[in-house]
């Protein structure tokens, strides 16, 4: 690739990047990805592995073959009752094969895929639906799925409701047993225009109308970001972010044996990591994806033994549990031969346990919705360093800039916000031009990290801008605290805070959850990290808890715990 690649409202210039001279052999930075609609993924598995098995939901499997089939008669369903290019459709689903079929059937179409967290309460709800514009939602004939969308019908600009069975997605005994088992758990929406069953929906040969699709310009999905500050913003993914990105994560993963691999698929599919490190990814190589519904760790780790996959993506609390787990009753997890985690800092101690359990290769990456979402991750086979999120994917470009100025790149060695070119960067927020335009500098996207980028490439997040503890004028990273603590063979989890301080404006305070069993006091913590942090770094305080408060995909969150910081120091 010569020249400059014009991606959304990037401007990428090709060439060699000082990163670039520490990558694995095998794979070039440089190689192009042709832009293409996101549902020529299942293209080349449709055509040479018809027959092997795509999904395999609590043992009902799908081929390829079947699952092409009812992905060309959703689209069609969608198209005879008027979808139109551009309009949304949104998911309201846990993993399930519904889920893959409605989002390339909605693709295929000429819709917007939006993602929606069944778990999100009424008000999260109601406000991403009027954000979105989103007519149609996709859902299970589950009352505490079905209950949430009811009220929406008529009072947004929710219209239709497409009724999923659930029995229906279960092998054929599970099937029978389903409704009587859990008849109290069932919803039963009207049968009216309003609420299409999917079976009715899809009761079509197939033959929907092909729409013509620019893959740069056209939006394949908006996936809203947590919300952490304000209401969330929904990230318009193209159709070729989304798919360069599934193409580079492929080339990543250089070992994969097209037809050969099997994933488990616990992360939600809901979620960016999920959606395209596992969804797309992987049916791009002709995997077969195991998929359960939610994570439960010992559900998971029969998975494991039973199916025998043979790659994982993960958070860190998954691996945590994993190895808490194993712990107690070992089981054999052999099968899995290479391991991702994302979504937040993967402790050093959680990977080496884990790679002692299983034998595998546990990787850590970084990413954000923005990116669609992967923009780093170490080699397979190759140099993994402690800590380090690894070296950019193929035709991403990093820059570390300024923390008080975004304008000026940082000398090498110094730390600076990680911003993110590439053709995996979104074309930008819905309806927001100047959220757009605030989180762009130089034509790349912000991320609100800070990292350092070492002598070989490989670069290390620092923390996030936010999270930042200013200490009596010195910059205190949680971070570099949690992997102090977590060193203490008692600990599982720990997460850390800026608190008040009249003497020093701020202090870190960390909250830990011990393994079951272990007994720590606070004193003996802080004589355990003398010798790992600096006076500045020492947590002024230390709180044990049974449980620390988690994201709705596993991540160790910090929110609920500064928001009952701040209470406390308004009743003071």
């Amino acid at each position: 690739m010569t020249g400059t690649q014009t991606i959304g409202p990037l401007s990428i210039a090709s060439g060699g990047r000082e990163y670039t001279s520490h990558y694995p052999a095998q794979i070039d930075w440089n190689e192009p990805i042709a832009p293409k609609p996101l549902y020529e993924l299942l293209d080349e598995p449709v055509r040479r592995v018809p027959s092997q098995n795509a999904i395999d939901f609590l043992d009902k499997k799908t081929t390829y073959a079947d699952l092409s089939a009812q992905v060309d008669r959703f689209a069609k369903g969608l198209q005879d009752r008027g979808l139109k290019p551009g309009d949304r459709v949104g998911l309201f689903l846990p993993n399930c094969p519904y889920f893959i079929i409605a989002y390339f059937g909605i693709l295929k179409a000429g819709g917007i895929v939006v993602n929606f967290n069944p778990l999100y309460v009424a008000k999260e709800i109601e406000q991403q639906i009027r954000d979105s514009g989103t007519e149609v939602m996709v859902t299970l004939d589950l009352q505490a799925l079905y209950a949430k969308l009811q009220p929406m019908l008529g009072t947004t600009p929710l219209r239709t409701i497409v009724v999923c069975s659930m029995a229906d997605a279960l092998p054929f005994i599970k099937k029978l047993l389903f409704p009587i088992v859990r008849r109290k758990d069932l919803a039963t929406p009207p049968r009216d225009q309003a609420h299409p069953r999917y079976a009715e929906l899809t009761a079509n040969d197939g033959r929907y109308r092909p729409v013509s699709i620019d893959p740069v310009k056209t939006t394949a999905v908006l996936q809203y970001t947590g919300g952490t500050t304000g209401i969330p913003k929904g990230a318009m993914l193209t159709h070729a972010n989304l798919y360069a990105n599934a193409i580079q994560c492929r080339r990543w993963f250089s070992t994969f044996e097209f037809g050969k691999e099997r994933a488990l698929g616990v992360l939600p599919f809901f979620h960016v990591f999920a959606m395209t490190v596992i969804q797309n990814q992987m049916l791009s190589v002709g995997a077969e994806i195991v998929m359960l519904p939610r994570f439960e760790v010992d559900a998971a780790l029969q998975a494991i033994e039973t199916k025998r996959p043979t790659f994982m993506a993960g958070v860190p609390t998954m691996y945590t549990a994993f190895n808490t787990a194993v712990a107690k009753q070992p089981r054999n997890l052999s099968s899995i031969r290479n391991c991702i985690s994302g979504g937040a800092p993967l402790p050093l101690e959680v990977k080496q346990r884990f790679e002692q359990v299983t034998g595998c290769f546990l990787v850590e990456g970084y990413g954000l919705t923005e990116a669609s979402p992967v923009t780093h991750c170490n080699p397979l086979g190759g140099v993994a360093k402690a800590g380090s999120i690894g070296l950019p994917l193929p035709l991403t470009r990093v820059e570390l800039r300024d923390i008080t100025d975004a304008t000026r790149v940082v000398p090498k060695g110094e730390r600076g916000e990680i911003c993110i070119g590439g053709p995996q960067v979104m074309a930008g927020y819905w309806n927001r031009a100047e959220a757009t335009q605030q989180q762009m500098v130089g034509g790349l996207l912000r991320t609100g990290d800070i990292a350092m980028m070492d002598e070989d490439g490989y670069f290390f997040i620092v923390d996030r801008m936010k999270d930042l503890i200013i200490c009596s004028g010195f910059n205190v990273y949680p971070r570099v605290v949690e992997e102090a603590v977590y060193q203490h063979p008692s600990v599982e989890e720990c997460t850390v805070i800026g608190i008040d301080d009249s003497y020093r404006g701020q202090s870190p305070k960390a909250f830990v959850k011990l393994q079951a069993g272990k007994t720590l006091t606070s004193d003996e913590l802080i004589q355990f990290l003398k010798d790992k942090l600096n006076p500045i770094e020492m947590p002024r305080e230390i709180e044990f808890r049974d449980a620390l408060p988690k994201t709705l995909i596993g991540k160790l969150s910090k929110k609920e715990l500064v928001a009952e910081e701040a209470a406390k120091g308004r009743k003071a």
